[in-house]
């Protein structure tokens, strides 16, 4: 998902403490599907309660949020609205990719092979809109701000970074660049230990931020030029141009300067002009006036909601709930500022 430019971005490694007391907007979409994707059994099923409800988007919304407010900050999550017109074609080809992915993991779970299956399994992963809604009411309960983007999230979320109503843009693509964030936090939805695939070895993930300002310096172009880049290599709007990774597609925007020159240079074949791309990129539709207020947490809710209603256990959510409401950088004060 997102524009492939992240090895040629710079960017720094930080901790969760640098963020603290900082508001965040987050790219729900993105962030829901890394936890459907991840958050799964030995054999790639994801997490179900008594009913047979999918719950892995939940258990990673409420036990990751709950540590990033232990840690002081402010999340702001901010929601898709409709998809641009020019995107069904992306949405057609990830569909293809969910089915081939799903006949790959029935024929590893037959083999008995529960590595395969579990790899093939998280590029099965659909959100629903019941998984939206889901999200939408536990964050409520968490007295956590949602924010429902006219269309797309990353565009709203760079809106409010531009704004200086939030601090970062998070999630794990880079689009909010491109849609003119001053910064990007990467990796706050996976902070932590993680373990390599088919090495045993666990890492260390730490967040990432990344500012604008100095991808643009480094990389010696301007934010007009960074699209054109985007576009080149690839977006959640239309696939790359054959042939053109991010060193090469830099070298061509350096020389060419703009998207007309640009498109004389090589072969465009995708449905959508990339003058419409380009132009959404530059002019996206966001809600200008945003309210983002802070609630306290509702803890008879979410104990109803988690354990009454999807199946979690209600002795490590009393925990959570306890650590959120003892926590004495999350006094209610501090959090509802």
């Amino acid at each position: 998902m997102g524009v492939q430019i992240s090895k040629i971005l710079p960017k720094k490694e930080i901790e969760l403490e640098d963020l603290s007391g900082r508001k965040i907007a987050v790219d729900a979409f993105i962030w829901l599907h890394q936890f459907l994707s991840i958050i799964r059994q030995r054999d790639g099923t994801p997490l179900k309660d008594s009913k047979g409800r999918i719950t892995s988007h939940l258990s990673g919304l409420f036990y990751r949020s709950a540590r990033l407010i232990e840690n002081n900050i402010k999340l702001v999550w901010v929601f898709d609205g409709e998809k641009p017109e020019f995107k069904s074609e992306t949405i057609e080809e990830r569909e293809e990719i969910r089915k081939e992915a799903h006949r790959k993991w029935e024929e590893a779970l037959e083999a008995g092979d529960l590595e395969a299956a579990r790899k093939a399994a998280q590029m099965t992963s659909r959100l629903t809109h019941e998984m939206v809604e889901q999200s939408k009411e536990l964050l409520d309960y968490m007295g956590i701000p949602v924010i429902q983007a006219p269309q797309e999230g990353e565009a709203q979320c760079a809106h409010l970074c531009e704004k200086g109503l939030v601090y970062t843009a998070a999630s794990q693509d880079n689009d909010s660049l491109l849609f003119n964030s001053p910064r990007l936090v990467r990796n706050l939805n996976i902070v932590g230990k993680r373990k390599l695939p088919r090495q045993g070895v666990y890492i260390d993930v730490k967040p990432e931020i990344i500012e604008l300002k100095k991808v643009l310096k480094e990389l010696k172009i301007n934010r007009e030029q960074l699209i054109i880049l985007g576009i080149l290599i690839g977006t959640d709007f239309n696939p790359g141009i054959k042939g053109y990774g991010p060193k090469r597609a830099l070298e061509l925007v350096r020389k060419e300067k703009t998207l007309e020159k640009v498109l004389r240079k090589i072969e465009w074949e995708h449905d959508v002009p990339a003058e419409d791309i380009y132009e959404f990129f530059l002019n996206p539709e966001i809600k200008e006036k945003v309210d983002i207020k802070f609630k306290p947490i509702k803890p008879e809710k979410i104990l109803k909601f988690l354990v009454d209603e999807h199946s979690f256990s209600q002795e490590r959510i009393e925990k959570v709930i306890k650590r959120l409401t003892e926590n004495k950088q999350q006094s209610l004060d501090s959090w509802i500022k």
